[in-house]
């Protein structure tokens, strides 16, 4: 059967990921899908909920929004996992309510409810900025509080998005508000021949092959995997863009 390589590019704010991968059939074609063992397709969910959580963060936050950690005191502890999520949202409401009534935007925010092994919920949040810590403290009120700003470095904020989806309850890894935008999508194949994807594994280390290919972007890295079921290529290509006043590299 005839194969092509597809480019699928993911833009994320200053971001740019790319997944170069064969496709079997014609241009335009949906990949098939296989059928994964039940503890694979456990993995391959959370990769997956790790990276669109991932670009989420970056197409939606920057440096001066926040993360915001929320604990109870004993005296306030949920009895349910329904009602620790209950209280999460009942927050959230309060702090929409308080932006408004103050002028401030709309707020977007990721919420994401866990508990301990010892029973204790704790929720993590990432927020709008705006409002002062005091006063988000004051608006949570069953507990204890933490607050940073977001530290974005070449990967953006990767290392909190598998932070956050390492143990939620719920159905869902995260809650997210419906005002969120979405990162830019493209489709571009046959651009890559399959001697082409196999030479860029090979190099998957240079910076400068990279940015030639994907102009206006700084590299970051390229991880090749070599299929041996179908016998081809695949890389995943990650590269950003940052301000010239914040071309720093901060740690996670």
């Amino acid at each position: 059967m005839r194969c092509f390589y597809r480019e699928k590019k993911y833009y994320s704010g200053n971001y740019l990921e790319v997944d170069i991968y064969p496709v079997f059939g014609r241009a335009g074609q949906r990949r098939r899908r296989y059928k994964e063992t039940s503890e694979c397709q456990k993995r391959l969910n959370r990769k997956k909920s790790e990276m669109k959580l991932t670009r989420l963060l970056n197409t939606n936050f920057t440096e001066d929004d926040l993360r915001f950690d929320l604990t109870y005191a004993p005296e306030h502890l949920p009895e349910s996992d329904d009602e620790a999520i209950k209280q999460m949202k009942n927050f959230l409401r309060r702090l929409k309510r308080y932006r408004k009534k103050n002028g401030l935007s709309a707020l977007k925010y990721i919420a994401v409810t866990e508990k301990s092994k010892k029973g204790r919920y704790h929720h993590h949040l990432v927020i709008s900025g705006g409002v002062s810590i005091r006063v988000l403290a004051e608006l949570w009120g069953r507990g204890y509080t933490s607050a940073k700003p977001l530290q974005f470095n070449e990967y953006g904020i990767e290392g909190l998005a598998r932070y956050l989806v390492k143990e939620p309850i719920g159905s869902k890894f995260y809650q997210a508000s419906r005002n969120l935008t979405q990162p830019e999508e493209e489709t571009v194949d046959a651009r890559l021949s399959q001697r082409a994807v196999n030479e860029l594994a090979k190099q998957s280390y240079s910076a400068e092959i990279f940015e030639r290919l994907y102009e206006g972007y700084t590299f970051v890295e390229a991880q090749p995997f070599w299929n041996d079921y179908n016998r081809h290529q695949y890389i995943t290509v990650k590269m950003y863009i940052l301000p010239k006043k914040k071309r720093i590299k901060l740690v996670q």
